[in-house]
């Protein structure tokens, strides 16, 4: 006869402190970088340097936040940083027209999400890898940019209302910034209360369950690459507006900013967890390692350098260390 007990609590302090690892490690991370470059700079910690590092996070924050639901279904997108230089380099081209920038943003926002469920298409009803859509994406969104401006930047000349989205304050924060925080929190509502929010954890924990039970599954797959080209839509206009021209060189290495944000904020690359929370803790740290060795006068092209590597130690923590076994203080069993 087999007897069942039920599993002793552990202490709650241990317990919190298993169940937000991820969340609290990059969260300590964050703070040992703001100490450090604090101590080797003297301008890192003033307010003109905070609101500069938080502007430039600002659309790698707003993608970040839809890349988090991407990868939570098990997918990726590679395409991100040649979406954001296409809509850049589009917005330029049709705003030197004279059309009205209002409906030039609509216009983008429109056209990036329907190049997001286009490959969101491929991925959910043709069965092919993310990885192989998104990469196709990358060099075809990137080709196209690169065509229509003929490898020129276009500028973009007297449209304040337009700048102000790049570069305007309100209450002393930068209008990007805003716009970021309303889309993270938009991120934590939609994965933390709703139906949509649920059904895309669930699809990345088990895709043919999902289905079985009868969640539209295929199309939650689509739906986030849609969600993606939108959030590439606003990142697009974002810089457009701060940079005040188009260029089909934007957003080089974008991507990998991206998606060091997400795995560094403790979202599983193979799907079903993830935290809207960590990955603004994961890019607000990108952010600031970037300005931080700037500040120091260290090469920029360093930064590429520290960006992979935090991406390979994240996705080490991911499977080595925070598993769904990792118990703080717990002891392995054979």
């Amino acid at each position: 006869m087999t007897v069942y007990t039920e599993r002793s609590k552990g202490h709650p302090f241990a317990d919190f402190l298993a169940e937000h690892a991820q969340v609290l490690s990059i969260a300590v991370f964050f703070i040992v970088c703001l100490l450090f470059f604090s101590a080797m700079t003297t301008t890192f910690m003033t307010l003109g340097n905070i609101l500069n590092i938080i502007r430039q996070a600002a659309p790698i924050l707003v993608v970040a936040i839809a890349m988090t639901l991407v990868i939570v279904t098990g997918g990726i997108d590679l395409s991100v940083g040649s979406a954001v230089a296409l809509i850049n380099a589009v917005a330029a081209i049709i705003l030197a027209t004279g059309a009205p920038w209002p409906l030039v943003v609509i216009g983008m926002l429109i056209f990036g999400g329907v190049v997001g469920l286009l490959q969101g298409w491929f991925v959910a009803y043709q069965g092919i890898p993310a990885f192989i859509v998104t990469l196709a994406g990358l060099s075809i969104l990137r080709g196209v940019a690169l065509y229509l401006t003929q490898g020129y930047s276009i500028p973009i000349n007297n449209l304040p209302g337009f700048f102000f989205l790049g570069r305007g304050e309100i209450l002393s924060i930068p209008f990007p910034a805003i716009v970021a925080i309303v889309v993270a929190a938009l991120g934590v509502v939609i994965v933390t209360y709703t139906k949509y929010g649920r059904q895309i954890i669930a699809v990345g924990s088990n895709l043919e369950a999902a289905r079985r039970v009868g969640m539209p599954a295929k199309w939650i797959v689509a739906s986030v690459y849609m969600v993606s080209g939108i959030a590439c839509g606003i990142a697009g206009i974002l810089t457009a507006a701060r940079l005040g021209s188009g260029s089909s060189n934007a957003a080089v290495g974008f991507e990998l900013q991206v998606i060091a944000a997400v795995v560094l904020g403790g979202t599983s690359l193979t799907g079903g967890r993830g935290t809207m929370i960590g990955t603004v803790l994961g890019t607000l740290t990108i952010a600031v390692i970037g300005n931080g060795l700037i500040l120091m006068h260290i090469s920029p092209f360093f930064t590429e350098i520290v960006t992979g590597a935090i991406i390979l130690i994240a996705i080490w923590l991911n499977t080595r260390i925070f598993t769904t076994n990792f118990r703080f203080g717990a002891k392995k069993r054979d």
